[in-house]
């Protein structure tokens, strides 16, 4: 059996499970920066795709694989993957559901820490020699605590579900918008309160995503939805810069309805120095806070992730349904 993987190839040598090489599966490895239409124009007898989600797999990559039978997702992401032309040829697309939950959750609370606790300008003020100034600053500034903050989690799938209980010690109200309320002893377990999402952007101090691109939350955080916000709340995304409207969450910050952002993810990726939410003017520069896509980056996360992947291989080949099917099939 041949896999076709989108990816480095050392990612896959440091994380490949003990039972793989068992499996007697061929990889061909399309690295970064080479064209995957190339890759699978020169491997039609692929059965497996590995995917970086951060690479498209579309119809015409689809189509030059006629012996595909499942597309992986390396991650949990799979908004760039077509699902409905590998619907369309009975091919499985699989993610990874689960395995970065709290990794992404512990980078979700630093980022908010960072936001709050003047995290980089701190930093910065006593590299510059300026820390006593900046003490002082921030001890007449009333610098809020974590456990003072209202957060508002908008989805409540794996992630922000392990956000939630790693912020439950600090003591913050917690707020969560999905589109199917959860019963209420699941709502009691994690501490939180439903609210309607306009409800929650007008209500929460800090606004934390954690859904899934599709067509209806592409842009979701768009100047209707921004009009809303509780002034100077701090917006943080570790899920898919896609959920942005930049220019409507740039215009915010502008206008001080925003008090701040922390970015692990923006689209386009990967991000230029000119995005309209990086390139920002000297007065509000420092009320971001960006990290470069690190949030599922740890070694556990991926250990996790391939171990999966390699399972689904194995039931593939077994002639099995693999697991975390995300097209229907």
């Amino acid at each position: 059996m041949k896999i076709l993987v989108f990816g480095p190839k050392a990612r896959y040598d440091a994380y490949l499970p003990g039972f793989a090489p068992s499996l007697r599966a061929e990889l061909v490895f399309c690295p970064l920066g080479s064209s995957p239409r190339q890759a699978a124009a020169d491997n039609p007898d692929a059965e497996i795709l590995f995917d970086d989600p951060v690479i498209d797999v579309d119809r015409e990559i689809i189509g030059l694989l006629p012996n595909l039978k499942l597309i992986q997702s390396e991650g949990v992401a799979f908004n760039r993957i077509d699902l409905e032309a590998a619907r369309e040829r009975g091919i499985y697309v699989c993610n990874n559901k689960g395995c970065n939950a709290g990794s992404v959750a512990e980078h979700t609370v630093m980022l908010m820490l960072m936001a709050l606790r003047h995290g980089v300008t701190g930093h910065n003020a006593v590299r510059e020699g300026r820390q006593m100034q900046m003490k002082e600053a921030v001890m007449a500034s009333s610098s809020p605590e974590l456990g003072e903050q209202a957060v508002g989690l908008v989805g409540f799938g794996d992630i922000a579900q392990a956000t939630a209980r790693r912020l439950k010690p600090f003591g913050c109200r917690m707020y969560y918008y999905t589109l199917h309320r959860r019963p209420p002893q699941v709502e009691a377990d994690f501490g939180v309160t439903y609210l309607p999402l306009e409800e929650l952007f007008a209500a929460c101090d800090i606004l934390s995503l954690h859904c899934a691109v599709n067509d209806q939350t592409r842009n979701m955080v768009d100047g209707a939805l921004l009009s809303h916000v509780k002034p100077g709340a701090i917006l943080v995304n570790t899920a898919r810069g896609d959920l942005l409207d930049n220019q409507a969450v740039r215009k915010a910050l502008l206008e001080g309805r925003l008090g701040g952002i922390a970015m692990d993810t923006l689209a386009p990726e990967p991000t230029p120095a000119d995005h309209p939410l990086v390139d920002l003017p000297p007065e509000i520069a420092d009320r971001a806070v960006y990290s470069p896509h690190l949030g599922g980056n740890t070694g556990g996360s991926f250990r996790r992730a391939h171990r999966n992947m390699w399972e689904n291989v194995q039931r593939i080949q077994e002639g099995k349904r693999p697991v975390h099917i995300v097209n229907g099939l």
